[in-house]
């Protein structure tokens, strides 16, 4: 399955790269089945970066991911990542 990264988890003065939110489908119900599933990022250099959803977010058919190891760089905005 494939999703489009959306944007960084942000506040009102900080931006978390290592959270993400991506939209998966076009209803909250659909996109609650992915919770708990591994997300993958592959660079253009080819480094895969992983992370997990975490939670929806919002009521549409958008989740949450947090990345353990390493945050997404800008580049990774718009760009599709695979759900494993």
């Amino acid at each position: 399955m494939e999703a489009a990264v959306v944007h960084f988890r942000q506040g009102r003065h900080h931006v978390h790269p290592k959270q993400v939110i991506l939209k998966v489908a076009d209803s909250p119900e659909e996109a609650a089945k992915v919770i708990g599933k591994t997300v993958v990022w592959t660079s253009p250099a080819g480094k895969e970066i992983k992370g997990k959803v975490s939670a929806l977010h919002g009521r549409t058919g958008s989740v949450r991911v947090i990345f353990s190891e390493a945050g997404l760089p800008g580049q990774a905005l718009g760009q599709k990542v695979k759900i494993e």
